[in-house]
This record gives structure tokens, C-alpha cells and sequence, in this order.
């Protein structure tokens, strides 16, 4: 998962935020319907730190990262989520928060979900 950590975002937020992704039935049951969690079907997760999720684009052709947190208040933010999904009893994969890291995903089926 792609995370984007905005300026007003808190610790409570991260936890919150985990727990739904840990526990949010994206998976397909037996019958084709979303019904299973991250917990249920024993998956794991890699979680990467992506600031420009939180782009503003309403205005120009450049996008502001304004709301964007800075960064010495983001990572702390984004080790509390990766710490929280652990603390769920999921494998939890990190990215390295900051870097310029090349990515390749592979997005089984027509779902693309955005949580806050």
C-alpha cells in the first residue's frame, strides 16, 4: 500500500488507519464477494511512503504538496502505522520513507481503494 501522511494527521490516526486496512474485507470469498480481510486470508503487506498522494491539484498545472506533512513529522507517523499493522499479527514490509524507490505493482482486478 501507498501511504501519504498529511499535516494534521496524528498517532491515533495511524492506529485507526491500520486497524481498517488490516480488517477491511477487499478479498473475495468462495462465492466471488468481497467478504475476507487482510487477517482473514493471512496476507501480508508493503507499505511505502508516497507524500505526493496528498497533492492538491485544484489550481494551475503544478500540484501543491502543502498539506503534505514534512518529513521529520511523517516518518514517525509512518513507523506508528507499519507498527500497528505488526501489532495486528501481519508481516509487514517497508519501503524506505523518503527515498526515490522504482516500484512494480501488479493491481489484481478493478479495485483501487483510497482510506483516510
Amino acid at each position: 500500500m501507498l501511504l501519504g501522511v498529511a499535516a494534521g494527521d496524528e498517532v491515533s490516526d495511524a492506529a485507526r488507519l491500520a486497524e481498517k486496512v488490516a480488517r477491511l474485507r477487499i478479498f473475495e470469498n468462495d462465492a466471488g464477494k468481497f467478504d475476507l480481510s487482510l487477517l482473514d486470508v493471512g496476507g501480508e503487506a508493503l507499505v511505502v511512503s508516497q507524500f505526493t498522494l496528498i497533492a492538491d491539484t485544484s489550481k494551475g498545472n503544478r500540484p501543491s504538496f502543502s498539506d503534505a506533512a514534512p518529513p521529520e513529522r511523517a516518518e514517525p507517523l509512518y513507523d506508528a502505522f507499519c507498527r500497528a499493522l505488526s501489532e495486528l499479527a501481519l508481516r509487514v514490509e517497508t519501503g524506505v520513507f523518503g527515498a526515490r524507490m522504482q516500484l512494480e505493482l501488479v493491481n489484481d482486478g478493478p479495485v483501487t481503494l483510497v482510506l483516510s
